[in-house]
């Protein structure tokens, strides 16, 4: 699996049970990279996509632990930690901004390598970073 996961500047994903921040255009983003496939997520994270996107989303309320080689999950309010051994690529999406925070991302990417960094304009966010991780 690939998991997706949208961080700040000290890899802070949630504060008191909700999202840090969240942007259309990085939702779109995300879409376009899954490249038809489905794009995995829970409830908590379909609530911020439209109806349009369903057919490119699946909702799993399992855990992230069977999630099929190739296919695409978008991780909010876990740490994806847990599902690293599973994973053969992760992608940060760094908002490039400090918040609050109670809920951190401590997934080691010393066993991965920087594969690629894309910088792209969001519509709440003038800089989203993209770095994408793969297996040494």
């Amino acid at each position: 699996m690939i998991i997706m996961v949208c961080v700040d500047d000290h890899n802070g994903m949630m504060f008191n049970k909700r999202r840090q921040s969240q942007d259309r255009v990085l939702r779109q983003h995300m879409l376009e990279l899954t490249n038809g496939k489905k794009l995995w997520m829970n409830t908590y994270s379909r609530g911020q996509f439209s109806e349009e996107a369903a057919s490119s989303i699946q909702v799993t309320e399992d855990g992230f632990q069977n999630i099929p080689s190739g296919e695409y999950c978008l991780i909010e309010d876990q740490d994806p930690a847990q599902y690293a051994e599973n994973a053969e690529e992760v992608i940060l999406f760094r908002w490039n901004r400090s918040y609050p925070a109670d809920l951190y991302c401590t997934l080691d990417l010393s066993a991965w390598k920087l594969a690629q960094t894309e910088e792209f304009e969001g519509y709440s966010h003038e800089k989203i970073t993209q770095e994408r991780y793969v297996r040494y």
